[in-house]
């Protein structure tokens, strides 16, 4: 059993910062990339950012230059830096990360419960 624990939301003005956290645990043998994505109300979820095992990342248009994604294997974590919030940024957020659960099976999708950022005008 994976499960995906995150941390770290809340409410903030406009221009703050938070920091998401996503922990890993069960059974696992390697996690490949691991990512954020988020939903608002009335819209679809969307890709925020994304990172491989090797450390490469992507971000969506809309946080480049504001959110950095980082993880750390030793603790199976993600992170989410966010910085210069907007309040367009207001959704709840996801973890998801690509996980073989033991070495002879494939890799599956998980993802966390969700935590609410919200940011205020």
């Amino acid at each position: 059993q994976v499960q995906l624990v995150e941390s770290g939301g809340g409410l903030v003005q406009a221009g703050g910062s938070l920091r998401l956290s996503c922990a890993a645990s069960g059974s696992i043998f390697r996690i490949n990339a691991m990512g954020w994505y988020r939903q608002a109300p009335g819209k679809q979820r969307e890709l925020v950012a994304v990172i491989t095992s090797g450390g490469s990342t992507n971000y969506a248009d809309s946080v480049k230059g504001r959110f950095t994604i980082s993880r750390d294997n030793a603790k199976n974590t993600v992170y989410l830096q966010m910085n210069s919030l907007k309040p367009e940024d207001t959704a709840v957020y996801y973890c998801n990360a690509d996980i073989r659960p033991r070495i002879l099976t494939t890799s599956n999708a998980y993802w966390g419960q969700g935590t609410q950022v919200t940011v205020s005008s």
